[in-house]
């Protein structure tokens, strides 16, 4: 069996340059590759185009690689956490492409799938479908949209084998799983790396056939985007 396991975050990232296109997983801040994210803010690799759900928050996530100014484009779904993404879009530095989520999520999929477009009706009447085209099946009308052609996907798992077999954890199962289908190289960052042979098959989400590198992360954060305490009665 292919042992898949880099010595470390640096062996990991060692050839991503500038002018990437990289998926990130996760889901707000839950299930972020953080490891990854610090050693590419380390690198200081330029002119990144970010697939993301999210654009973190300020100084966290992918919040630490917009304060340096690192990436070039993001394709999110939900950007409100984060007030250098709001100025840097405003003042016309970032190149943003906004999606609806469902579509971000197919996009990646497609592209693990091997399919070249999907048609969706998210979108069809809006900004969203300026300049694609549009289709009509069965009386209703489909927008056209690509898969995402991403050079890496950089995701999270709470356990993984040496086999690069992951699974995840909760809310961090949201966009990790479809995203470590559809990039060219797929790098995993788990809390706990086993041997091979040691998870439970049924409980593997992703097959360790999509991925080409992994490594234990370390100092996971965890951080909450909002924290909301009930007040007492």
């Amino acid at each position: 069996m292919i042992n898949k396991t880099v010595k470390n975050v640096s062996e990991a990232c060692a050839d991503i340059k500038d002018g990437a296109t990289i998926m990130f997983g996760g889901f707000g801040l839950c299930g972020i590759p953080e490891n990854c994210i610090a050693e590419l803010v380390k690198m200081n690799v330029k002119n990144l185009t970010c697939i993301s759900n999210n654009a973190g928050v300020d100084h966290f996530g992918l919040g630490l690689l917009l304060h340096q100014k690192q990436i070039k484009k993001m394709i999110s779904s939900y950007v409100g956490e984060n007030a250098e993404f709001e100025r840097q879009l405003l003042s016309g530095e970032l190149e943003v492409e906004l999606i609806p989520q469902g579509t971000l999520a197919t996009r990646c999929m497609a592209a693990g799938y091997g399919m070249p477009a999907i048609f969706t009706p998210a979108g069809v009447g809006t900004e969203v479908a300026e300049g694609k085209e549009i289709r009509n099946f069965n009386g209703k009308d489909y927008l056209l949209e690509y898969a995402f052609d991403a050079d890496y996907a950089i995701v999270k798992a709470w356990k993984g084998d040496t086999a690069g077999n992951l699974i995840y954890k909760s809310t961090a199962r949201n966009f990790n799983p479809m995203m470590a289908m559809a990039g060219k190289i797929t790098i995993a960052e788990v809390e706990e790396l086993v041997e091979a042979g040691e998870l439970e098959p049924d409980q593997i989400h992703t097959p360790g056939i999509y991925v080409h590198r992994i490594f234990q992360g370390e100092h996971y954060e965890k951080r909450i985007e909002q924290r909301t305490v009930r007040s007492k009665i």
